[in-house]
């Protein structure tokens, strides 16, 4: 392998060129070579899947935020939320281990299992007020937003009555064209939100994940906060963008909308291979080398950050077959959207199975749904760093 041939400056671009596409001036480059960041730090970008799959999986490469960039393009001048304990997604191991072990038995398949039944009751109500509020509807607004809201605070132990909070601050964090005073506004009432429900909590334990977090006293208060903010703002962000996001591809290739309407049967590989397709999070995932590494060819030295694009990753024709068509029948395991290694998505099987309720929820209610209006008016997250839509217009 050799590296790109014409390095990417000024950070990642933000803008899809066709809405379910990674952004071409990515999908040019080679498999690994240097990328610029927009604060004049001189890195590495991966978007080759094996490649990546690698870095991921190796326990030489860093996860600490020390000498982690932003990756695109934006008034902010650092990663917000960097310094908060407990965001167990920037930790090594042991201080990683320490947060997994707590909250794996909250996310096991048994554990979903479980929680079944009422996310299909959560879906139905929501699915049976949007029609009768009637048609057009926004599916965000009106479907995929409180759905996936309400799922994660019945999860966490988050009143839903917190909800419209936690929902307009996750929205501001995630903004990339957002003043950095809003931001961390946004940030910090987030932060006194999640501490006043941890103290309840230690109070008054319940059967749900914040509880959990506040047993002991191995995690400190600041830590269950920032491991809190990291569950509640991902934890709802990516579902909720996944289930307008993939309606909308859906919707848009009427053949595999078609298939999936035949047979329900279909919808498990179909969120797999919607997952992949889509891959929202694009604003990828940094590594560091804690030595100097050899990788695909290129020696990566002690101390630089590369940046593994998962979207670009996830269409690697050597890695999938035809990776640019939308295949509901092909899905499989194997992608990287919920990364790979010891940090892998801690939630991943509950995203899956809110993905495959949601989408069989909309099949049975909408049999006729359609997007309404012009699909080029669309408003996508570019400004987002998790992608999908601002708005899906549906009607029935």
């Amino acid at each position: 392998m050799t590296e790109n041939t014409c390095p990417i400056t000024n950070g990642l671009p933000t803008l899809r060129e066709r809405p379910f596409d990674p952004p071409q001036a990515l999908r040019a480059q080679g498999p690994i070579g240097r990328m610029t960041f927009p604060d004049g730090y001189e890195g590495w970008l991966v978007t080759d899947y094996q490649l990546g799959r690698d870095i991921l999986s190796d326990k030489r490469f860093s996860s600490a935020p020390t000498n982690k960039h932003l990756a695109f393009p934006s008034d902010r001048s650092a990663d917000l939320g960097a310094d908060i304990p407990g965001l167990f997604e920037h930790m090594d191991p042991p201080e990683h281990t320490r947060f997994r072990k707590r909250l794996a038995g909250q996310f096991t398949l048994r554990r979903m299992r479980q929680l079944t039944p009422r996310i299909e009751e959560i879906t139905a109500q929501y699915a049976e007020a949007m029609f009768h509020k009637g048609s057009p509807a926004d599916l965000v607004a009106d479907y995929s937003v409180p759905v996936s809201s309400q799922v994660i605070c019945e999860l966490l132990g988050v009143p839903f009555t917190d909800r419209d909070r936690f929902e307009a601050n996750s929205e501001k964090l995630l903004r990339l064209d957002i003043e950095p005073q809003e931001a961390q506004a946004a940030l910090m009432d987030l932060v006194d939100l999640t501490g006043q429900l941890l103290m309840r909590k230690k109070a008054e334990p319940a059967d749900d994940v914040l509880s959990v977090l506040v047993e002991g006293e191995d995690i400190s208060l600041p830590e269950a906060i920032g491991a809190t903010l990291l569950l509640l703002v991902a934890g709802h962000e990516t579902t909720a963008n996944m289930l307008s996001l993939g309606t909308h591809a859906l919707l848009s290739n009427p053949d595999q909308m078609d298939l999936l309407r035949a047979d329900e049967s279909l919808v498990e590989g179909a969120v797999e291979e919607l997952l992949r397709y889509l891959t929202i999070v694009h604003v990828g995932v940094q590594r560091t080398a804690t030595e100097d590494i050899e990788i695909g060819g290129v020696t990566l030295p002690k101390g630089e950050t590369v940046l593994i694009h998962l979207p670009t990753a996830n269409r690697d024709p050597k890695q999938f077959t035809d990776p640019d068509r939308l295949d509901v029948t092909q899905g499989q395991l194997g992608h990287l959207t919920f990364s790979h290694g010891i940090h892998q998505c801690l939630g991943q099987q509950l995203a899956r199975l809110e993905l495959r309720i949601g989408y069989t929820t909309l099949l049975r209610r909408f049999p006729d749904l359609r997007l309404a209006g012009n699909p080029d008016e669309i408003p996508m997250r570019s400004n987002m760093t998790v992608y999908g839509v601002h708005q899906l217009p549906v009607a029935w």
